[in-house]
């Protein structure tokens, strides 16, 4: 575990910011949540991705450590899938852009997921700096 509330949290850790003197106070996580909602909402109504990205951005670095992962995990969800998409689409009048689409589909659904049990288990999510899962 990290003493210090300045450490970035190791991947999966579980962390207790609170002492023996104050008692332990849960973090909102609801915002986090909505990201995640907003960002499979965007399957249905496409731009509902940037508003969850703007929420993420907005909230990043008001929380403890872990729920900050959170929010970074979700702005890199964010572009990287941006850039996906972008080479999926170029990609689409050679047709091979249309299997990718489905991967990247894919790929953001279980981005989303992942980040829904870290919310839940009340830790960062794993591999938050990588560009696949």
């Amino acid at each position: 575990m990290h003493d210090n509330r300045n450490d970035s949290p190791i991947e999966g850790e579980i962390i207790s910011e609170h002492t023996a003197n104050e008692p332990a106070k849960q973090p909102d996580t609801t915002m986090a949540l909505v990201v995640y909602a907003l960002y499979l909402a965007s399957f249905v109504v496409g731009f509902t991705s940037v508003i969850g990205v703007i929420i993420a951005y907005m909230y990043q670095g008001k929380g403890p450590a872990w729920l900050d992962e959170h929010y970074r995990y979700q702005v890199r969800t964010f572009w990287i899938g941006l850039l996906y998409a972008s080479v999926a689409f170029l990609l689409t009048f050679v047709l091979i852009g249309f299997p990718l689409l489905l991967a990247l589909a894919v790929w953001f659904i279980v981005r989303c997921v992942k980040g829904f049990k870290g919310l839940q288990e009340k830790r960062a999510p794993t591999n938050v700096g990588s560009w696949l899962l």
